[in-house]
């Protein structure tokens, strides 16, 4: 008669494996590691889609009843799976109830020079001092819906690899190409000698979004600069760009929100550049 596999033993919270990714909760410790956490089936799923991300994925009982499919990609791409207690998943987790899946990834981000000479994206968002991380997070996510292929996060803006941050992407963390640039001037600087007309997007703009659409500004490659809610973009930064940019509020709102407003702009330069394809695949 065979013997059974032996069932590994579950870690707890002092498990060495654990304690080292716990600290990554740190970001001295994602910075000096090259690491973060990403918690969640959706995270999980979309960092395993991007191939070379996971080191290793913790994942507790239930959490591998509810999702053994993620549990065989992972371990199909040479990805330890450990075992762990629901107090380790605790450990491992920011959040009130943790689902029981973390998975210890490698930073995506790229110098934005490499990028930019690998070819830069029609659409681009680039991040100006954007401190709150769950705002950071949602334009993240919102760029990558609307078909933007790079996010820069510049100057002091929160650490892309910050819990709630990931959170607040949606998994859109590891789609897009991501760069962070320490100045913003910089950024926008790389971006205009790769071919793009840089936008701010700021409720002082002298440009209405809707006439600028309308005339064709938008059909070309672009990349947006967003500012924090709470000061917007520095004023050197937006008297450096090509064109200043404004939402139009056609109702009482004194203004929109920043994820909104990046929205409003974003899928407005996707819709030209679609149009534009269009026009040249029937021209």
């Amino acid at each position: 008669m065979s013997q059974a596999t032996p069932v590994p033993a579950l870690f707890t919270r002092r498990t060495p494996r654990v304690v080292a990714a716990a600290r990554l909760g740190r970001r001295r410790e994602r910075d000096r590691t090259g690491r973060f956490l990403a918690e969640g089936p959706q995270a999980v799923r979309e960092a395993l889609a991007r191939p070379g991300t996971v080191r290793e994925l913790f994942a507790t009982t239930a959490a591998a009843g509810r999702h053994p499919r993620l549990l065989a990609a992972a371990r199909g791409a040479g990805v330890p799976v450990w075992p762990v207690t629901s107090g380790a998943a605790a450990a491992l987790s920011e959040t009130v109830t943790p689902q029981g899946l973390v998975a210890v990834c490698d930073h995506p981000d790229r110098p934005l020079p490499a990028i930019l000479a690998a070819g830069a994206p029609e659409l681009s968002a680039v991040l100006v001092e954007i401190r709150d991380p769950g705002n950071a997070g949602t334009v993240l996510r919102t760029a990558d819906a609307a078909g933007a292929g790079l996010v820069v996060f510049a100057g002091a803006a929160v650490d892309p690899y910050n819990g709630k941050c990931v959170r607040a992407s949606a998994g859109s963390l590891f789609h897009v190409e991501l760069a962070r640039c320490p100045q913003p001037a910089a950024a926008a600087g790389a971006l205009r000698a790769a071919g793009r007309r840089v936008l701010a997007a700021t409720g002082a703009g002298e440009t209405d979004l809707e006439t600028l659409a309308a005339s064709g500004g938008l059909a070309g490659p672009t990349a947006w600069l967003f500012g924090s809610e709470a000061h917007g973009l520095p004023p050197e930064l937006a008297a450096a760009a090509d064109a200043r940019v404004r939402v139009p509020i056609h109702g009482r709102a004194e203004s929109l929100n920043l994820n909104a407003a990046a929205a409003v702009c974003l899928y407005a330069s996707a819709r030209a550049l679609r149009s534009r394809k269009r026009e040249h695949e029937f021209a």
